[in-house]
């Protein structure tokens, strides 16, 4: 983080397929050495898949997947007279939105599948249903905030 001024923020273009910031954003951090057409083919297929099991339900899905994973509480560590806090904050939207995608896609990874895309529209209809390594990480995260509320004033 600068000390000088604050970090101009991008705008991003929506996507092409459904011309939606968040889908476009989320094929980003999918992205992996700059290929972006493959990230784009991974995303679009899950979506396929998702509308063939969810008859035509793959967009509303993805979204609802992502509010469901999205978290509202974590912890920062704050060093205070020696002794080092785990001091519960609010996330901000957009911190929400990239731990959301980037723990979508992490436990897609780490799932047992044939390709990137059966697993990531796997994990999404787990998330989407409340369940899922996604979703179970929220809760951890939600778990440690809850537990370390009495050091809410240090914030």
């Amino acid at each position: 983080m600068s000390r000088r001024k604050k970090a101009i923020s991008r705008t991003i273009q929506p996507d092409p397929k459904y011309g939606d910031k968040a889908v476009a954003q989320f094929i980003n951090y999918l992205l992996r050495r700059g290929k972006k057409y493959v990230a784009e083919e991974i995303f679009y297929q899950a979506i396929d898949i998702i509308d063939q099991k969810r008859k035509g339900q793959g967009l509303e899905t993805f979204r609802k997947a992502i509010e469901k994973v999205s978290p509202l509480v974590e912890v920062k560590s704050r060093r205070i007279g020696g002794a080092t806090y785990q001091v519960p904050i609010e996330v901000r939207p957009e911190r929400r939105f990239a731990l959301a995608s980037r723990w979508l896609i992490s436990f897609a990874k780490a799932r047992s599948g044939k390709s990137m895309a059966e697993k990531l529209a796997a994990e999404i209809m787990a998330a989407a249903d409340g369940e899922g390594g996604a979703i179970k990480k929220r809760e951890d995260t939600h778990r440690m905030a809850e537990a370390n509320k009495a050091f809410a004033h240090f914030r």
